[in-house]
């Protein structure tokens, strides 16, 4: 039965396509569904693949770059006899490279060569290339100023077009494909290079000539880093390179050279480097990784073009439709492959079918169970990725289908029963347990991630560790790194001012401390006799610093503040002092040091202590306010330091009433006296031993560290609130709790060193040891380890390796702390010691080498070993580090030493006196050499440099002293942050592939060295979510996979945005990672409208992509088929957040895109361009704010500036555009350069060194930069910015240096910061000569987009030349200009004499995004405008694209603002009939305006410099980003913004005839008006194009030029220009009778 109806089902199916293919078979032809078609390439010419796959495996290793040239060389012939095709080539280069990896990183592998992912790294290494062509450069010149081989001209604009752009491919100089450069000269043919190598004075010759190699270089794993360095570029693939190679391979093995391979493919080398060594290097290169959106417009106010479609060059794809795709449950290839005959009618009705599918409304009741008929739809499926993508890709024309489907009860109880635990629509994803921000998460980063989560789960596999274990530890999220160690300072030189719970000031408070838990207004403190809060400032007195507060202190003492106050003194010359000494106190070398007698700290600290010992700590405190009331009355500025005079009056002044004798023989007595002069020094010493000696002013709250203002008081005061509120509910803090003693008791440590305790501004450096190790012969495996004593056989979590010069007294000073750290005990750490040495190194040096290695692998186990080491090396330090001693003498004087102290020490010298006689010079210095290679390679350290490596944690020595109580510090906070959970972890595994014999307690210490250094490599989050508590039986896709070692958990809304991409990216971790997911559906459980109003693609690359028929590669495009045609649709991009890119290829407004117009082509075709990288970062000054206003500049080692910015106030952001290449960033010269310099983060006395930051940019994920930066000395109270209110006072001074902008022209007038296309004809410049536009310039910007906003802002671009007399410049926001209009303008500003440039900004990630493109571009009008301009302007006018300018703009530029930032014109009142829509006049906006007028945006003037003084910009954010995110505020964004925050920055009101709009001014005042709005008429909805024919007289003429002028310069045909004359004729027809002279009546 149920047969024989699907056959008359069928039967009558067939019936309907043969009548529906008979009736409408031309019409179906007409309508067809159309096809959108999308790509996004680069901007750089294409590189080859073979040199990506290279990049791509030195990621995973640095060796296996060099593996994969030799396999290569060795097995690949030239002549490519096997491949035919670009497919076949990839596979061959994956088939290589796949070689080198182990299995599960392959298909990593070649999805990442399909991605183009390494081909940034290329066009860097092409960058290098240039520059070291350009400085050699050639007899005929050939190569200068003719990089592609293109004629002058042609690359003289390249640059003058994207002077950033500098990853230009070299031409092959005189047709060479490769040369080596050795920074003396640049060898073309192996023989020259064989002569040179032949010469060593050659060799060795200036080193300051050698090239610079950089952290990304490939360095061959046989060069002698102390070698010259040769550089090799060219292709793997030629000739050249195999025999350069050969050569330099041979060259580096013995010692001769430090070789580094930059492979480069000149360009017209193709032919030489083989078929598939130029895959890629030929084609324009697409990218994949983003995505595009097609979505439904809203036409309102139907803003479209009436133009017609301009021809253009049709490029059709071949791409076959998707005909297994279910239309409305059919599946037509199914029905096709039954009736062929019938191929036509069934295409025709499935084409109906398509295009009757579409929606964009639903009813209530079918909107009701959507989201729960979604995740139905997507678990019952057999391949539920692949259904989410499809539904919510396809949205609008499967969501009638949806609607109707049955529901399922189970599901949706599931889906709301885990609502109560997560919201409604909220989407989490997580990979290996650590989450992921779904917001920025891009195709680029998610490989990265995988790829590392896949090298660790490998490098863990080889330490034979089993595949559960390696699970368990990839899933490990390492917790937030928690800023609560606190400095335990208690000890007798804490100095209190007060005691809240003993002085009599205080008793009337109540001591009840469950009151700390009641509420009170915010700001107000809890007032209780209780020490809750111990402020103690630790401070030298002398300071200026220090005595500030004091005087705050008093200040909060006396306004009874329930705060405990104390000081620590100290002098900053007396820790000097033992700085320099090594942080040791020498009491006879400081007895006679006549800069510590004449110490004013230490007198003030002994005349402290002596008044408080005698008179109490008010008065105490009174001297020391005495001490900076003196200073201040008598110096000229508040900044002078204190003299000694200061010190003794205030002593004077102190009453000291009870005092037997007159204060100035008791001060007399006092210089004299050692006991106060010992308790100073005693002071100052424990504030070293602290380590807080280095901050100058500090406050410690509770032993927590913040800066000494006030501000950080009152905020540390609100931090510590929640922590004792937290205690005090649970009951661990009650009114018998020493508050001080319960916190520093649990978290105190003995000392602070900000290196180790990092702040969050400088960010710690890891390395992993494990992949050294793991790379064959390593340093690593030759290390004996020291211990503690009796801890020899346990297992040590931490593994300190000391890294010391032997020859420099810092590195002797860290390995003698080294060994006290352990003599005084640890548990749970060992520590190896790395030698390193310089060339000129002694043989005692080396003889210590070699007696720590005999001792640490023989004596280790020995009671005195340590004694016997400290005591050699402080031997060793005065004999043979502080005085030189003659050769012969020294060398047989420390052996003896040894054998001496070995016998003193119970340790056999037997050992010794058989060894060290035979230790040969050389192989000791070979062994030396080879750990400097060792720490300088893998661990990036340099020669000379003394560091701590701790479980992989690198932490360089500077200037300040590091003490083994800093090496105890280490090891707390290591251990208690990253690898106390890994211990755990390793403890449980049961060894079984191990053999019972060395598994020993330092093979299990190794193994935990390993893993976790390994895993604090990971660049990932440390936050994570339960996902398991949510259900997942009916509502979820579970994939289980035992075997994977990546692991997803994913809550998704499929409905959604995030969800739309999401589904695309765990299809392709799905394909390539295999990985295990558990995925919740987690839809909207009502809804009030469709959530999805778009079509949706996400672009990924496949091996499609390669042409299986020559050698093409095509790349992945985004493609869209069916689209209806009688909707129309907006495209935007969905990019990765560093990419700008831009349309470059577009006939058709990409705006309002009408698939009904496109006649017969069947495939519309967008082609964007990458056209740069955003490089981001946020500065900050050492402890205070974002340092405002900062102007940084960014350019190339050749030209320093090529691009500028400044440093906003909102979290010290900024940003600037970039490509690929070696970037250099600097301070602007001018105001920011003479007061800061950048500081490196470590404190190593080089600061003022540090002038600029190199900035390597070689992939697409682009860079965050953070920046630190410090006023220069004497600098410190000098303000960047100065009010030119100020300046302006006197012409001389501004003259001068004061003034903010003062310097900016100097620098900045002639570079373009982040921009594009300044131009100027040769006819404009002519056109001044010859009495045409003079005066100063008259800045406009304006933004537009869409064809029909275009049209209009070529209008408004006529209108104001027409009108203005002097010269303009119109700038352009870029992102969303056609690429006809980018065409046209050039020519339009050579025929009309103007000048303009296109500008951009992308929007920063810590700002609150719009979605919709119109609040997009709204937002563009206003929010940026400090930052998108060049420093150089001083003022722009915005005009709208849709304005008539009838007036000279020169009048409006030249108006006196009164100082306002800001001028708009306020909305006009007479129109009556609109009284209605005035909604400023009522509500909210009444109350908030207080009678300021409300402004329309449609033209204001920018004050720029006044802008950026003020922060305006910085301001219109903080109100943007408070009020954005209520749905409902900021409806008209550009114009509520600036309007709502007038009391903030304040507006001028212009003159009422600046802007007339119809609808809200009326035609009484329209003669008068010098500016023309189009405006929206919220009551008529009038069409923009039918309303400006009607309202402006003018425009009909000034279109018509607009239109016949950009015919001509595109080649088109006018559209039905007799037409359009007689619309111009009747229009001036009527003019007589236009309503602006009936307003005059």
């Amino acid at each position: 039965m149920e047969n024989r109806f699907r056959a008359r089902f069928c039967v009558l199916i067939l019936l309907a396509c043969s009548i529906y293919s008979g009736l409408t078979l031309v019409g179906a032809q007409n309508r067809r569904p159309k096809n959108v078609q999308v790509a996004v390439r680069v901007k750089w010419s294409g590189t080859p693949l073979l040199l990506e796959a290279g990049e791509l495996l030195s990621k995973e290793s640095k060796n296996l770059f060099w593996e994969f040239i030799d396999d290569w060389l060795l097995h690949v012939a030239k002549t490519d006899g096997d491949s035919h095709s670009a497919k076949d080539c990839v596979k061959k280069i994956v088939k290589h490279g796949s070689f080198l990896l182990s299995e599960p990183l392959a298909p990593l592998f070649e999805y990442s060569l399909s991605l183009r992912s390494a081909s940034p790294r290329l066009v860097l290494y092409r960058q290098l290339a240039e520059e070291s062509l350009s400085s050699f450069p050639l007899p005929d010149d050939s190569y200068s100023n003719n990089e592609r081989g293109l004629d002058a001209n042609e690359t003289a604009d390249i640059k003058k077009f994207d002077p950033l752009l500098v990853g230009v491919n070299p031409k092959s100089p005189d047709g060479k494909c490769c040369w080596v450069d050795t920074g003396g000269a640049l060898f073309f043919d192996v023989a020259d290079l064989l002569l040179w190598l032949q010469r060593p004075n050659e060799l060795s010759g200036d080193a300051s000539q050698q090239p610079e190699t950089y952290d990304f270089d490939h360095i061959h794993f046989d060069s002698n880093i102390m070698s010259p360095v040769a550089i090799l570029y060219g292709a793997l693939g030629t000739d050249c390179f195999r025999g350069f190679h050969v050569t330099l391979t041979q060259a580096a093995k013995e010692g001769k050279v430090n070789y580094v391979v930059r492979p480069v493919l000149p360009s017209g080398c193709e032919a030489e480097v083989g078929l598939c060594g130029a895959v890629g290097a030929r084609d324009s290169l697409n990218l994949g990784g983003y995505g595009v959106e097609l979505a439904l417009k809203n036409m309102e106010y139907k803003a479209m073009d009436d133009s017609a479609i301009k021809k253009g060059v049709t490029l059709e794809d071949p791409r076959t439709e998707d005909l297994n795709q279910e239309v409305r449950g059919f599946i037509f290839s199914k029905i096709l492959e039954r009736k062929s005959d019938l191929t036509s009618g069934i295409m025709a009705f499935r084409d109906y079918l398509l295009s009757s599918t579409i929606s964009d409304t639903l009813d209530v009741w079918e909107l009701k169970d959507l989201g729960h008929q979604t995740a139905q739809r997507i678990v019952q499926a057999s391949d539920p990725l692949q259904s989410m993508q499809e539904i919510n890709q396809n949205f609008p024309s499967v969501v009638s289908s949806l609607s109707r489907m049955k529901l399922n009860d189970s599901i949706k109880d599931e889906i709301i029963a885990n609502q109560k635990m997560i919201p409604p629509g909220k989407s989490l994803m997580a990979l290996n347990g650590a989450l992921i921000n779904i917001e920025d998460i891009d195709l680029y980063l998610l490989i990265d991630l995988v790829h590392q989560e896949l090298s660790l789960a490998d490098q863990f596999s080889k330490l034979k560790i089993r595949h559960s274990t390696v699970r368990k530890l990839l899933l490990t999220v390492t917790p937030p790194e928690l800023n609560t160690f606190r400095v335990d300072f208690r000890s007798a030189h804490v100095h209190y001012l007060n005691n809240l719970e003993e002085d009599a000031m205080y008793r009337r408070w109540r001591n009840n401390i469950n009151e700390i838990l009641v509420p009170v207004f915010p700001g107000q403190p809890h007032y209780i006799r209780k020490n809750l809060y111990h402020a103690v400032y630790v401070l030298d007195p002398a300071t200026v610093c220090g005595l500030q507060s004091i005087d705050m202190i008093t200040s909060f003492y006396e306004n009874t503040f329930p705060m405990r106050f104390g000081v620590i003194l100290y002098s900053a010359q007396f820790i000097k002092k033992i700085e320099m000494s090594g942080g040791e106190l020498h009491s006879s070398a400081l007895e006679h040091d006549s800069e510590i007698e004449n110490d004013k700290s230490s007198l003030i600290i002994q005349l402290f202590i002596y008044i408080k010992e005698n008179h109490g700590p008010q008065t105490a405190f009174q001297f020391l306010s005495n001490v900076n009331r003196l200073r201040i009355e008598s110096a000229e500025s508040t900044d002078e330091a204190v003299e000694m005079h200061h010190i003794e009056g205030a002593f004077v002044e102190t009453d000291l009433s009870k005092a037997k004798s007159s204060p100035q023989e008791i001060l007399l007595k006092l210089k004299k006296e050692q006991t106060f002069k010992e308790m100073s020094q005693e002071s100052s010493l424990s504030v070293f031993k602290l380590g807080v000696g280095t901050l100058q002013c500090c406050l410690l709250m509770n032993g927590l560290v913040f800066d000494s203002s006030e501000e950080a008081l009152i905020n540390a005061m609100s931090d510590e609130l929640p922590r004792i509120q937290e205690q005090v509910y649970y009951g661990h803090i009650n009114s018998r709790t020493d508050v001080l003693e319960k916190f520093l008791s649990e978290n105190g440590i003995s000392r602070y060193n900000p290196q180790i305790l990092a702040d969050g501004k400088v960010k710690r450096r890891f390395v992993s040891l494990a992949s050294s190790i793991l790379g064959g012969d390593s340093v690593l495996n030759e290390i004996n380890y020291l211990h503690s004593p009796e801890t020899v056989d346990d297992v040590k979590a931490v593994t300190h390796l000391l890294a010391v010069d032997v020859t420099s007294k810092k590195g002797i000073k860290l390995l003698r702390e080294g060994i006290h750290y352990l003599i005084g005990g640890t548990q749970g750490a060992r520590v190896g010691v790395l030698f390193s040495a310089s060339q000129t190194a002694d043989l005692p040096s080396l003889l210590l080498t070699k007696t720590f290695e005999i001792t640490a692998a023989s004596y280790s186990h020995k009671k005195k070993v340590l004694d016997f080491l400290d005591q050699l090396c402080s031997f060793y330090e005065h004999k043979y580090i502080l005085r030189s001693t003659t050769a012969a003498e020294s060398n047989q004087e420390f052996v003896d030493k040894v054998y001496e102290l070995a016998e003193a020490n119970e340790l056999f010298s037997k050992a010794y006196k058989f060894l060290l006689p035979e230790a040969s010079d050389l192989k000791l210095r070979e062994h030396l050499n080879k750990v400097s290679q060792f720490l300088y390679r893998q661990l990036g350290i340099p020669s000379g440099v003394n560091a701590i490596i701790t479980n992989g944690r690198v932490t360089p020595l500077g200037a300040s002293v590091f003490l083994s109580d800093d090496l105890h510090l280490l090891e707390s906070v290591e251990f208690k942050h990253r690898i106390n959970h890994i211990v755990e972890i390793i403890e449980e595994v049961n060894w079984q592939d191990v053999d019972p014999d060395m598994l020993t307690s330092k093979y299990i210490s190794d193994v935990i060295m390993f893993v976790s250094s390994s895993m604090a490599t990971r660049d990932r989050s440390t936050e994570s979510a339960r996902f398991e508590i949510l259900n997942a039986e009916y509502s979820a896709v579970v994939v289980n996979n035992e075997n994977s070692s990546i692991h997803i958990d994913a809550v998704v809304d499929p409905l959604s945005p995030s969800g739309q991409k999401l589904s695309s990216l765990l299809r392709v971790l799905a394909k390539y990672a295999h990985p295990s997911m558990r995925i919740v559906l987690n839809p909207l459980s009502s809804l009030g409208d469709l959530p999805l109003k778009n079509y949706y693609r996400y672009v990924v690359p496949t091996m499609d992509d390669f042409s299986s028929t020559d050698y093409t590669v095509n790349g992945p495009k985004a493609f869209f088929a069916n689209m209806p045609l009688s909707k129309t649709l907006t495209m935007n991009l969905d990019v990765p957040e560093p990419w700008l890119v831009e349309p470059v290829i577009a006939i058709h407004d990409l705006d309002n895109i009408f698939l009904e117009n496109l006649g017969d082509t069947r495939t519309l075709q967008a082609v964007f361009e990458l056209e740069a990288l955003v490089l981001t970062g946020h500065c900050a000054e050492k402890d205070h704010g974002p340092p405002r206003g900062l102007q940084l500049i960014l350019g190339t080692k050749n030209t320093p500036h090529l691009v500028d910015t400044i440093v906003m106030a909102n979290l010290g952001y900024w940003q600037m555009k970039v490509h690929p290449g070696v970037w250099y960033l600097q301070l602007a010269p001018g105001r920011s350069s003479e007061l800061y310099f950048f500081r490196d983060g470590v404190d190593d006395g080089s600061q003022e060194k540090s002038l600029s930051k190199q900035i390597a940019i070689n992939d697409l994920r682009g860079n965050v930069v953070h920046l630190e930066v410090v006023k220069k000395k004497g600098k410190e109270h000098e303000k960047l910015l100065i009010s030119s209110d100020v300046d302006n006072q006197s012409k001389d001074k501004r003259q001068g240096h004061s003034s903010w902008n003062s310097k900016i022209f100097e620098w900045a007038s002639s570079f373009i910061g982040g921009r594009d296309h300044s131009k100027k004809s040769d006819d404009c410049l002519k056109g001044h000569s010859k009495g045409g536009r003079h005066g100063k310039t008259i800045n406009i910007f304006s933004i537009a987009s869409g064809h029909l906003y275009e049209r209009f802002l070529k209008i408004m671009i006529l209108s104001v030349l027409k009108n203005t007399h002097r010269p303009v410049k119109f700038w352009f926001i870029k992102n969303y200009l056609s690429p006809p209009f980018k065409d046209v303008i050039p020519h339009m500003a050579r025929e009309y004499g103007f000048d303009y440039e296109l500008i951009t900004y992308r929007w920063p990630t810590w700002l609150h995004k719009q979605t919709e493109k119109q609040r997009i571009i709204w937002a563009y009008k206003i929010l940026f405008l400090d930052v998108i301009f060049p420093l150089s302007l001083e003022k722009v006018i915005f005009v709208d694209a849709d304005q008539v300018v009838r007036a000279d703009m020169g009048e409006l530029y030249d108006m006196d603002i009164k100082g306002r930032p800001l001028a708009y014109t306020p909305f006009c009142d007479n129109n009556k009939e609109m009284d209605g829509y005035r909604f400023w006049r009522q509500g909210f906006w009444r109350d908030h305006l207080q009678g300021k007028p409300y402004h329309i945006s449609a033209l204001y003037v920018v004050d720029l410099v006044k802008f950026r003084e003020t922060a305006a910009g910085d301001h219109l954010r903080v109100f943007y980003e408070t009020l954005s995110k209520d749905p409902n505020s900021l409806a008209n964004l550009d114009q509520d913004l600036p309007n709502y925050a007038q009391h903030r920055v304040p507006i001028f009101s212009l003159p009422q005839e600046w802007l007339w709009c119809e609808s809200w001014c009326g035609n009484a005042t329209k003669s008068r008006a010098k500016t023309i709005d189009l405006c929206n008429n919220p009551m008529t909805k009038e069409p923009k194009l039918q309303g400006a024919r009607r309202i402006v007289h003018e425009w009909t003429d000034l279109d018509f030029e607009a239109r016949k002028f950009t015919a001509k310069i595109l080649g088109d045909e006018m559209d039905n220009p007799e037409a359009l004359a007689s619309s111009k004729k009747s229009v001036n027809d009527s003019s007589s009778e236009d309503m602006e002279s009936k307003a005059e009546l």
